[in-house]
């Protein structure tokens, strides 16, 4: 088995090379460029200045910074791009040779990479495989978009070694190797201020699968599967198909072996989560027995701000879901926490068709906070529908700060809520996990204040 210091200097050997954005991800690669490799020339491009001494970062490695920053591309002979930066100019006007970490990292270790994408999970589900195969004892590795990049994990890699990779749609946009074992959870708007179109946004995540091999492993939701014939082992999932291959419903996973999930034992909530289990389970058992996968299972804790329990504050149960950002998952929280008096709802309007969650909200005996640009046109779609129940449940407030004074006041004690936007919280906060936590304060405070 080739180590890896010596593929990745191949690939760069004499070689103008240049790494595009300077976040986690370039960092990463320009230590292992930095460290391994010897190119013909190095710059690093990137919108934001980038401080020179306080990285490291020797006179002969050229930076190249300010909004210009991508007309340098074809000066070189390959980017390194990060997953982050969006191109300014389609692939196919560029000159230069396009990839990443991601593709890099899979050229060399494909055979032992279990690939997990889809809109919605895929950080769950990363994180529950990957916690089953080392509770069970294999010599596994996490990375990806769950916020490891995967140079990072590279060096000591062996052939028995299990990577289990979240990929995103930026990850995989231009990747042109697929992992083994790859997982396509679902496929929701998301992502279109990009993409332009559902199919563009789908186009890219298909990569996860589009160059899989003869008996490579694939799973993927029922509803997205590839029409077309292929030729490796292909398995659909679904909790709304029972024609799927693996079908979960009522805390069972039905397929070639049944499975009972230990609904009164795993700290996963919602049916949702049930579909993620079986996910894992069909996976995981290709490696491990039943049994071990069942008790890491029951070990396994979720992930922050996904459906997350907070506190008991005013006999209120607060609950952060501030990953959501699609309608699915708004309607999925709603359904899965118990006993939900009040949810919150908005962030960065991106566009999407907001019915399905208005349909939903329709019908629930739930009171829904509005916030934001996207909860301003939720709540006017609301407000304009004569079949919307009870309209008087339904509030708007600018920002989280009064969503959660306000849901204070009007939830009902011994019920809870949830904050699940089903909305980006670009322009508003970094991203989702400030967002959670800006939310747990904000409960906190109400402690505090009572």
């Amino acid at each position: 088995m080739k180590k890896f210091s010596e593929y990745i200097k191949d690939y760069t050997d004499n070689k103008t090379i240049c790494i595009l954005g300077f976040g986690r991800e370039g960092k990463s690669t320009y230590k292992m460029i930095e460290k391994y490799c010897s190119p013909k020339a190095l710059a690093i491009a990137d919108l934001n200045d980038i401080d020179r001494e306080a990285n490291g970062i020797p006179e002969n490695v050229d930076l190249i910074c300010g909004k210009d920053y991508q007309q340098c591309l074809d000066r070189f002979d390959m980017v390194f791009k990060s997953p982050g930066i969006v191109l300014e100019k389609p692939v196919s006007q560029l000159k230069c040779q396009i990839t990443c970490e991601t593709q890099v990292f899979f050229e060399c270790f494909r055979e032992q990479i279990i690939g997990i994408t889809g809109t919605k999970g895929k950080s769950t589900v990363t994180s529950l495989i990957y916690h089953v195969l080392d509770e069970s004892g294999i010599d596994c590795r996490i990375a990806g978009n769950i916020g490891i990049p995967v140079f990072d994990i590279a060096e000591g890699m062996n052939e028995d070694t299990i990577v289990v990779c979240e990929l995103s749609c930026h990850q995989l946009e231009y990747m042109t190797v697929s992992p083994k074992y790859a997982v396509f959870l679902n496929l929701y708007e998301e992502h279109l201020d990009h993409y332009g179109t559902m199919w563009n946004y789908y186009n890219a995540k298909k990569n996860i699968y589009l160059h899989q091999q003869e008996n490579d492993v694939l799973l993927i939701n029922s509803e997205i599967a590839p029409t077309e014939r292929i030729t490796w082992n292909t398995y659909t999932v679904s909790d709304k198909n029972s024609d799927a291959d693996i079908f979960v419903s009522g805390g069972m996973v039905h397929c070639t072996e049944p499975y009972a999930i230990p609904t009164d034992k795993v700290k996963l909530l919602g049916t949702h989560n049930h579909y993620n289990i079986a996910v894992a389970y069909y996976i995981t058992t290709m490696f491990i027995r039943e049994e071990d996968f069942t008790k890491a299972l029951c070990t396994f804790s979720p992930l922050a701000h996904r459906l997350e329990y907070v506190d008991t504050v005013h006999g209120i149960r607060w609950y952060d879901d501030s990953i959501s950002t699609a309608c699915a998952t708004a309607i999925s929280a709603v359904q899965s926490v118990p006993d939900v008096g009040t949810v919150l709802i908005g962030g960065m309007d991106r566009g999407i068709d907001y019915a399905p969650l208005v349909d939903f909200l329709a019908k629930a005996d739930v009171r829904v906070i509005c916030m934001e640009t996207s909860g301003k046109r939720v709540y006017d779609m609301i407000l304009a529908r004569d079949s919307f129940r009870n309209k008087e449940r339904v509030h708007y407030t600018d920002h989280l700060d009064g969503a959660v004074k306000l849901a204070a006041e009007i939830t009902p004690e011994g019920m809870s809520c949830v904050m699940s936007p089903a909305a980006a919280s670009y322009g508003i906060f970094k991203n989702f996990e400030e967002r959670g936590d800006a939310f747990k304060k904000l409960v906190a405070e109400l402690r505090t204040k009572s």
